[in-house]
């Protein structure tokens, strides 16, 4: 299957987005710059969606409750052979789907990427909250069926049409903690 990513010089990468790490919480931070020196270190032009995929895999429990076992497993596994050689066919091509519009594309972030964590923030702002979240940015990488982490799910066997209804239960689980933890309910 030829690659689904479109091929463009890297002048024409786009602007410089300063704010984008502001809008999240200290976790998903800590997301991106781990996404962000796996890009470097692979020899990526850019930060896709598979790097933010295998970074939130590794680093965010919540996002990993969303897979089962044996999945979480497959698909580290596949993003680490990504890493070793699978990803040279992506890494003279950006990322870039056209399934989502592109808002900003920040220097050093594919099309897709840029308009996964813009999704993110939106989740985030629509559920009341001004920092996004691991489960948002999740969410919104799944729901461009063409993006890279997208292709990486489907090649690890994992159900890409049944992660949404799995994220937002996650979501809700989540969000009923917390209120509980704020009640002081969770102690009873």
């Amino acid at each position: 299957m030829p690659p689904r990513h479109s091929q463009r010089p890297a002048a024409e990468r786009g602007t410089h987005h300063t704010d984008l790490d502001a809008r999240l919480t200290a976790e998903l931070a800590a997301v991106v710059a781990g996404a962000r020196r796996r890009s470097l270190r692979d020899g990526d032009r850019q930060i896709d969606t598979a790097h933010l995929l295998h970074t939130l895999l590794e680093s965010d429990a919540e996002v990993r409750a969303v897979f089962d076992g044996p999945q979480v497993a497959r698909l580290l596994g596949y993003l680490v052979q990504r890493s070793i050689g699978y990803g040279l066919r992506w890494q003279s091509s950006v990322e870039d789907s056209g399934a989502l519009p592109v808002l900003s594309e920040p220097e050093g972030w594919s099309p897709t990427a840029a308009s996964a964590m813009d999704a993110a923030h939106g989740r985030a702002r629509r559920r009341g909250d001004a920092l996004a979240r691991g489960l948002d940015l999740l969410a919104a990488i799944v729901a461009d069926p063409e993006s890279r982490a997208v292709e990486v799910l489907e090649h690890a066997g994992v159900d890409v049409r049944a992660l949404p209804v799995r994220i937002e239960t996650a979501a809700a689980v989540e969000e009923y903690a917390g209120r509980c933890a704020g009640t002081g309910d969770a102690a009873r």
